[in-house]
């Protein structure tokens, strides 16, 4: 879909592009326009009274820079014993893609320091008992050879692992099999910073952003233009705004928005929100002994988002130690969203495959009621299953984002449940939204060129030798080329300030 380098008309309430959600995916899609097409006008719509305060709030989210280095739910084991390693890979180009850009910005100046926003933490994985050993064996034994994932570490032996972060040995007896790996690279990113700084580049570059504006409805309009029915959130003032080109990165919010669009392409789409808590201490004695984002395997028919890790974060400057999530259910499709949004979701279109997964993932929905009914007790419980030591008084108990998983039709099921992202894009390309979760904000940048590419064909190959410019490896698998991956990740390394 081309789009004219100027406005025809002399509308101010006709822009070329409207970014719904004041979240990381647009500010990140807003960034990256502001640099290939920096005549497009552009105007973001944010429900609340700022931006980056659902999904990429730091507190809502923990933070990793998904890389495929520590998550096992990216490498799940097959019945016949072996261990596929293609999707962790696959994760880890995409986050250099977003690392690249980050540090492109970062050197352009058109970002703060990167410590504020990203850090190096090592990320590790951590397992007990001895089928688990033998499995993170032929993990390690596959990784260790790829490019990516040069430098991974493999341990059972106690004092190499308290060494490693002696919080999870204190306390431990011994007298089980225990196995980690560690890989220093890995890092802890403050999505919320990341996002608001990405949005003060792009305002102070033209973009308008109003908070406190609700979008309650997109209609296309006989021209091929959008018209966003909008209100204030205070005041309840409705008005309304015509573009050209519209992105819906509104998190839970984005499904409904896109059904009122009423393309085809989102027919057959419905959500499946889950909740989620952490314990959080800011104990120095505590923080000071774990430094690293250790995760675990997670427990029988568990959402893929809820494998439990211990994890070093850093917000604001300040370090802290998260453990969790503990997975819940709430109809809400955002963390201030209603009770009313998931029956207000569904659709002659999707009833019958939200139906199916429900017949389907009845392990799921146990899961999630016995996480809901879960004690105080309990909670700690599954920390010192990490940390034996864990004292309650040293945790307070934070409520995470909501994350509300894709459920579709499928060609071979009448109904799937799908975790992860999925970009859903009009036929014409005049909009497109994103729907889903993990990994959500640490592939935001490939996920964003790739609704730039289906959705602006006809520019999209004049603007590649500026997006390489910003990204080398574009276009290039750096685990196909040991030499080009070290040297990529060195150079994003050197900008942002991390770790090699």
């Amino acid at each position: 879909m081309a789009l004219p380098r100027k406005l025809a008309d002399v509308n101010a309430k006709t822009v070329d592009v409207a970014l719904i959600g004041g979240g990381i995916m647009s500010a990140t899609l807003g960034a990256l326009i502001k640099q290939l097409q920096p005549d497009w006008s552009i105007q973001v719509y944010e429900r609340l009274g700022e931006v980056a305060q659902e999904s990429s709030n730091p507190w809502n989210n923990a933070g990793t820079g998904h890389a495929g280095l520590c998550e096992l739910n990216y490498m799940p084991e097959a019945p016949d014993g072996s261990v596929e390693p293609s999707k962790a890979v696959a994760i880890n180009e995409q986050f250099q893609v977003s690392l690249q850009f980050w540090a492109y910005m970062v050197a352009s100046k058109m970002l703060d320091a990167p410590t504020t926003f990203i850090n190096s933490t090592p990320h590790m994985t951590f397992v007990w008992g001895e089928a688990n050993v033998e499995y993170l064996r032929k993990r390690y034994a596959v990784l260790k050879d790829q490019p990516l994932f040069a430098g991974m570490e493999y341990s059972e032996d106690p004092e190499v692992i308290a060494q490693w972060t002696p919080l999870l040995m204190d306390g431990r007896t011994g007298d089980e099999p225990i196995a980690a790996t560690r890989i220093t690279s890995g890092t802890d990113v403050d999505y919320g910073s990341l996002t608001k700084q990405l949005f003060t580049y792009i305002t102070d570059n033209g973009a308008k952003l109003r908070t406190g504006t609700q979008v309650t409805s997109v209609k296309k309009l006989h021209n091929g233009h959008w018209r966003l029915s909008l209100r204030d959130m205070v005041g309840n003032t409705p008005h309304s705004i015509t573009a050209k080109f519209v992105f819906v990165g509104a998190g839970g919010g984005a499904l409904s928005l896109l059904q009122s669009a009423g393309i085809k392409e989102a027919k057959g789409f419905g959500g499946f929100p889950i909740s989620g808590q952490f314990l959080r201490t800011t104990n120095p004695a505590l923080v000071a002994r774990h430094q690293a984002k250790v995760y675990g395997k997670a427990s029988v028919g568990a959402p893929p988002m809820s494998v439990p890790h211990l994890d070093t974060r850093v917000v604001d400057g300040e370090k802290s130690l998260l453990f969790g999530p503990f997975a819940g259910f709430t109809p809400k499709f955002l963390k201030e969203g209603s009770w009313f949004d998931l029956p207000g979701s569904i659709r002659l279109n999707n009833i019958f495959p939200m139906l199916a997964v429900g017949a389907t993932n009845l392990d799921l929905l146990k899961y999630l009621i016995g996480e809901l009914m879960a004690s105080p007790q309990k909670k700690l419980d599954a920390l010192r299953e990490f940390f034996p030591e864990a004292q309650h008084e040293d945790w307070e108990l934070i409520t995470a984002g909501q994350r509300v998983q894709v459920m579709k039709s499928d060609p071979k099921k009448v109904g799937v449940l799908q975790f992860g992202t999925e970009v859903i894009a009009s036929a014409d390309g005049t909009i497109a939204g994103l729907l889903g979760a993990s990994p959500g904000a640490s592939v935001s940048v490939p996920v964003m060129l790739d609704v730039l590419k289906r959705c602006f064909p006809a520019e999209f190959a004049g603007w590649e030798p500026e997006i390489k410019k910003m990204i080398p490896s574009y276009g290039t698998r750096l685990s196909d080329n040991p030499a080009t991956a070290k040297k990529s990740f060195a150079a994003s390394a050197q900008a942002l300030k991390l770790s090699t």
